[in-house]
């Protein structure tokens, strides 16, 4: 009852979004004298805090229509290639010139943990220059009927591989935080299987591989509570009139809750930034804001069974590390990992998945040699760091766009870059 109620709470407040919408306009209006004044602005910026902070944030676009591919400009557009009911798989297809050499096909995996597919848009638009980029646009739980039917780890760890059998050989996965775990789950089946859809390459970014290592507060957490907390109170049934009423799921704004509070008192400053930036006339800087929390406070549901399996596996029982994991009855050995090259990376301030989480996979794929694994720590970056932003493009990105190039089975390149050796700290 309590995520109906937070939808009827929503719903009542409608009236006076509008109403608060309609001040902004009045008060915004060049032709109305108040709008020059800073009592005027000061108006419009508390409508406008007032509607920002009340409305529902809907999935953001991607937005890429073009990238710089060999120095010129070539046109981007989105397809969706391969579809089931919980996720899309969309291919930003370049234009470019028939005949070109092909770059690498890469495979993001984007984080099922709240947030849309879209919070990677930088990620994306950092590859694009350099392979055939791929990502798995992952659809809230709310939106899908119960008809359906389940989703939960196992049948994550099932796209993961199917995706990879549609994309063909010599695909490189890139797995960013959350889905770390599931891909190289994926990736060691696929290997003892004898597979030859398994990825050419495989990187990991800022993922919980092994959350026993400088446990962050997320982990412990979860340590203490134990799963059937989670169970009795995070999980609620979506709400009528949605697509997916009666599923039971664990809301994104719960998820978004949780997050916001661990920095509460950075999320105000902002805001009041925000207000001042509006009285002040500064757009730009007012722009900047928007941009970020529409992305951020974009949140879908995650269906309950996959939640809480994910959170008994990776955060509880240490599965994976422990050597416990298993899909469908079938142990999940990395060890079984000999063809596949690993690429780790992590930020040096990353405070969801702690320093030598994602390393740990290093020592789980014993059997890949040494000379196809290298891992990477980027200094002065927290956890968003490690895929997006300036140091990110500007330090990360030429070190992948390196490993998978050198690592792909159509190279004839099989040494190890010097600009993927392992940062010192």
């Amino acid at each position: 009852m309590f995520y109906q109620f937070y939808e009827m709470n929503h719903a009542a407040l409608q009236p006076a979004r509008a109403y608060a919408e309609a001040v902004r306009v009045l008060y915004t209006n060049p032709l109305n004298p108040f709008s020059h004044t800073p009592w005027g602005r000061s108006v419009a910026a508390t409508a406008e805090l007032f509607e920002r902070t009340t409305r529902r944030y809907g999935k953001p676009a991607f937005g890429l229509d073009k990238t710089v591919v060999d120095w010129k400009t070539v046109p981007v557009v989105e397809r969706t290639v391969w579809s089931k009911p919980f996720c899309n798989l969309i291919h930003f297809q370049r234009e470019v010139p028939t005949g070109r050499r092909a770059d690498p096909k890469l495979l993001i995996v984007a984080p099922m943990s709240g947030h849309y597919a879209t919070l990677l848009r930088g990620t994306v638009e950092a590859m694009l220059p350099h392979a055939e980029v791929y990502i798995t646009d992952w659809v809230d739980a709310r939106m899908v009927p119960l008809s359906a039917g389940p989703f939960d780890l196992d049948d994550y760890i099932d796209y993961v591989i199917e995706m990879l059998h549609a994309l063909g050989p010599d695909t490189h996965v890139m797995a960013v935080c959350q889905p770390s775990v599931p891909v190289l789950a994926a990736v060691a089946l696929m290997e003892a299987r004898g597979d030859r859809f398994a990825p050419a390459t495989m990187t990991l970014m800022g993922g919980p591989i092994d959350t026993r290592r400088n446990p962050t507060a997320v982990n412990l957490l979860a340590e203490e509570k134990g799963i059937d907390w989670f169970r009795d109170n995070v999980i609620m049934q979506a709400p009528w009139p949605v697509p997916g009423f009666g599923r039971d799921v664990y809301p994104g704004f719960l998820q978004l809750s949780g997050f916001m509070s661990m920095n509460l008192d950075r999320h105000i400053i902002a805001h009041k930034d925000f207000f001042m930036h509006l009285v002040k006339n500064d757009g730009d800087s007012a722009e900047k804001h928007r941009e970020f929390y529409d992305e951020y406070l974009a949140v879908m549901d995650l269906t309950a069974e996959f939640y809480l399996q994910t959170v008994e596996t990776v955060f509880v029982r240490h599965s994976l590390p422990k050597g416990q994991m298993k899909h469908r009855g079938t142990k999940i050995d990395p060890g079984s990992i000999r063809n596949v090259a690993l690429f780790t990376v992590e930020g040096e301030n990353d405070d969801i998945s702690g320093l030598g989480q994602t390393e740990a996979a290093h020592s789980l794929c014993a059997n890949i040699p040494a000379d196809m694994k290298a891992h990477y720590m980027q200094p002065a970056v927290g956890h968003y760091g490690v895929f997006n932003g300036s140091r990110f493009r500007a330090e990360i990105v030429p070190r992948i766009v390196d490993f998978i190039t050198s690592y792909g089975r159509n190279s004839k390149v099989a040494v190890k870059r010097k600009a993927t050796k392992p940062a010192q700290a």
